[in-house]
């Protein structure tokens, strides 16, 4: 069966990982088939600042295992403007550089907006029409990371939900926490981990965490991932996560 709950981290290269999550020696072209096999998903962050190749894609699809699922960054071009409305080239040409090629095993679309990014009503609506509805015969699902308090709004919560967009829980000190369910997924970016503690978070923090995860899969299947904050803590705080809700 299918976890309904699927935990992970952002990217899989980061060198102070080696040697702490990775093995020593691990050769750095097979990071990416450990991370994959002591992980459900990861978040595949590079997409948000350049395009990749058809052939990277297959790649990363054959080096993972079955049932592992990625979730993909969408590209700073579609996201970072002042229109969104405008936004269709650049939108059409992230959704084909070859995401299909990961067939079953992609996951929802990110999309990040700046925290500068207000809450517009018609020009956020625009946006959502012009996202794909499939990728090389793959269907997309799509979440919104919006960054600006403007969008604790019923508007936006309810424009979401008829676009079955998954608005992106964030636990940050930073950005707006909206937890509603507008979509037929869960999307949750953790960002509070700490260098000094082993898993990233207190284990009575990871406990809670544990049990909002389980809400959240109540709407389908749930992706939490742990960015940011102290990144040397992520795979271990995922590996706790998992550890509780597997």
């Amino acid at each position: 069966m299918k976890p309904r709950i699927r935990v992970g981290i952002g990217g899989w290269t980061f060198e102070p990982w080696r040697g702490v999550f990775y093995p020593k020696g691990l050769p750095h072209r097979r990071e990416l088939e450990f991370a994959s096999r002591q992980l459900t998903s990861i978040e595949i962050n590079g997409t948000y600042y350049s395009g990749f190749k058809p052939a990277n894609w297959l790649k990363w699809r054959e080096e993972t295992p079955g049932g592992f699922i990625f979730s993909v960054k969408a590209s700073r071009f579609c996201t970072n403007r002042k229109q969104l409305a405008s936004a269709g080239e650049s939108i059409a040409r992230f959704a084909g550089q070859g995401i299909g090629e990961l067939g079953d095993k992609l996951g929802p679309i990110n999309w990040q907006f700046m925290a500068t990014k207000k809450f517009d009503a018609a020009d956020m609506e625009a946006f959502l029409k012009l996202l794909p509805r499939e990728a090389g015969g793959v269907k997309l699902r799509h979440a919104l990371e919006v960054r600006n308090d403007s969008f604790k709004c019923e508007e936006f919560t309810d424009m979401a939900r008829r676009h079955n967009a998954a608005i992106v829980f964030v636990d940050s000190d930073e950005h707006p926490e909206i937890d509603e369910a507008t979509a037929d997924f869960a999307y949750a970016r953790l960002m509070r981990t700490k260098e000094d503690i082993e898993t990233g978070y207190a284990a009575a923090d990871l406990d809670l965490w544990a049990k909002r995860a389980h809400v959240w899969s109540k709407r389908g299947e749930t992706f939490v991932y742990f960015i940011s904050g102290a990144k040397v803590r992520a795979p271990a705080a995922a590996r706790a996560l998992m550890e509780r809700t597997d």
